[in-house]
């Protein structure tokens, strides 16, 4: 007689990419995380949130890299060593933290969807490297269209009151677990913090790494 042997499900192999538009080091993993996790056969599940409630609730009266002058003029030559390395399109944005509240009440409606990376990279590539508005309907619309997206019903999706309070829910749940700066990868509840962490983050989760 056969006698069937149990088997422990293997986890997934998954990384959430916690990020807001406004973020420069946000930008630099929004734009590399795709790639990097195809590559490892890791998926993302992307997970937007309002970097500001967070800052209110460390006690920051703005964004560090704003309110410290020293530490603002290091990430502005810092991000464009990086950009350098990394091969991307680099501009200061000329409004900085530049608010970005519509893209990311969009973002928190398409989290699940299969444009999802494209849409975060289309807003990022307008900010950081185009330095342009993004929190207009108008910038919206513009960059839903460029990826042959239905412009108006997702824009109409995403001012309901179920994503508007979508995305408070999600920055919530940052605040919960503990994110305290953009980008932080989970995976599980093994935590990561900025972008120079992507690559490491992506190793746990493709099991290569373990505690």
């Amino acid at each position: 007689m056969s006698q069937r042997l149990s088997s422990t499900p293997t986890p997934p192999r998954e990384i959430e990419l916690w990020f807001d538009f406004a973020s420069n080091y946000s930008y630099l993993s929004v734009m590399r995380i795709g790639q990097a996790a195809a590559e490892a056969d890791v998926s993302v599940r992307w997970q937007p949130f309002m970097l500001g409630p967070v800052f209110e609730r460390l006690g920051w009266s703005g964004a560090p890299f704003v309110v410290q002058k020293e530490k603002g003029a290091y990430v502005k030559r810092d991000m464009e060593r990086l950009c350098a390395k990394y091969g991307l399109p680099w501009r200061w944005p000329s409004a900085f933290p530049r608010r970005a509240l519509l893209p990311m009440r969009v973002a928190a409606f398409a989290a699940g969807e299969p444009w999802m990376g494209a849409w975060c990279r289309e807003i990022m590539q307008m900010n950081f490297a185009e330095d342009r508005e993004i929190d207009s309907p108008e910038a919206v619309r513009e960059a839903l269209n460029r990826l042959d997206l239905p412009a108006g019903e997702i824009v109409a999706a995403a001012l309901s009151d179920e994503h508007r309070a979508k995305l408070r829910t999600q920055t919530a749940t940052a605040i919960e677990r503990g994110i305290f700066g953009a980008p932080t990868f989970f995976v599980g509840n093994e935590m990561f913090w900025g972008n120079d962490r992507l690559e490491d983050a992506i190793a746990w989760a493709a099991g290569r790494t373990s505690a």
